[in-house]
């Protein structure tokens, strides 16, 4: 990983490119992330740097963590997140880096938490198919029919797609082209849709496959 940083979801929006073509892109306000712990190899074993993003009421900072934050002189952030970095000879604590350490053109990563869906049934979950609704087929027509088992093994197997809670957990979404950067407020427009709801917390880096 080369570079990274924490934002924040605004929403979806579209912009033009040079042909004219219609390109629907996610904006996310990208920084200032405050470097708040740079680890070496020589006190923890490997390199990387902790960087904060994100304004907090002081009154809802626990005292280990107020103590974190006045270590390394900063104000107290919302969210922390560490990044092994290749190269982080160049960072100190204190240093703020902005939306303009990506370039336009760009392939990134991006994590975040999709929206949660709350109890969902099978079809809405994994997409099963529905039952005819013709004669015969009884009172429901969205139920998951036959789970598979028989005498043997007489269970349902570990694993199984069935109903429960949906969305609400972790989700990557690699290869996502950056469209335009605007250093001057922070802001990232990236080609696409990524997880979560507007206002959610995203987690943008360097494309591993790109």
């Amino acid at each position: 990983m080369k570079k990274g940083l924490i934002g924040k979801k605004i929403g979806m929006t579209q912009l033009f490119d040079d042909k004219g073509n219609v390109v629907p892109v996610t904006v996310v306000q990208a920084g200032p992330c405050t470097v708040a712990l740079k680890k070496t190899i020589e006190n923890d074993g490997y390199e990387a740097i902790q960087v904060g993003f994100g304004d907090i009421n002081i009154k809802n900072v626990t005292k280990p963590m107020k103590g974190h934050f006045d270590k390394a002189g900063i104000a107290p952030r919302r969210t922390l997140k560490e990044f092994k970095l290749e190269d982080i000879s160049s960072i100190n604590v204190g240093d703020i880096l902005k939306a303009d350490v990506f370039a336009t053109g760009e392939s990134v990563d991006v994590v975040g938490t999709s929206k949660g869906k709350g109890t969902a049934g099978s079809i809405k979950r994994w997409n099963f198919a529905i039952l005819k609704e013709s004669h015969g087929t009884g009172p429901n027509s969205r139920h998951a029919g036959s789970l598979g088992a028989c005498s043997d093994p007489s269970r349902v197997y570990k694993g199984k797609k069935l109903a429960g809670h949906m969305g609400n957990e972790r989700v990557t979404i690699q290869n996502l082209d950056i469209v335009k950067v605007d250093a001057e407020n922070n802001l990232i427009a990236i080609k696409g849709s990524i997880p979560g709801p507007k206002g959610g917390t995203v987690i943008i880096t360097d494309s591993v496959k790109a």
